[in-house]
């Protein structure tokens, strides 16, 4: 599931499209709008992959989100917008990795999330407490 995601989620927020993903979809990532609905809709049409990676972003911990959605939005909000490339990889809790190369006088920078948790669809050990 993260592997497909991802890449539709690099498609809108890469260089072909960045400039029309933030023009159309960049206000959904203002403060107090819900990540998980904005990051399920740029990932996934409607259906059980959308659903399922909404459930998966709706358990990761408030402060991570929030770490998130500000990164999205700052990157979204940038003249031009700053592209985002996303990554995933097994571990044992939630937690994520952000990084920004600069810009420079030849190129615009960007910015990379790496996304860390258990395989989606393995329960968390705090989850039967």
């Amino acid at each position: 599931m993260m592997q497909t995601v991802l890449a539709r989620l690099n498609a809108n927020l890469g260089r072909e499209h960045i400039r029309e993903f933030a023009r159309n979809d960049g206000g959904k990532f203002a403060y107090g709008e819900p990540l998980h609905n904005a990051l399920a809709d740029a990932g996934a049409e409607p259906g059980p992959l959308r659903e399922a990676f909404k459930n998966y972003l709706g358990k990761i911990p408030g402060g991570i989100t929030e770490a998130l959605r500000a990164t999205l939005y700052h990157a979204l909000t940038t003249t031009p917008p700053t592209m985002v490339t996303f990554a995933w990889a097994p571990a044992y809790d939630y937690e994520i990795d952000i990084w920004q190369a600069p810009d420079t006088k030849e190129t615009k920078g960007g910015i990379t999330v790496l996304f860390k948790s258990r395989y989606p669809d393995d329960p968390h050990p705090l989850s039967k407490a």
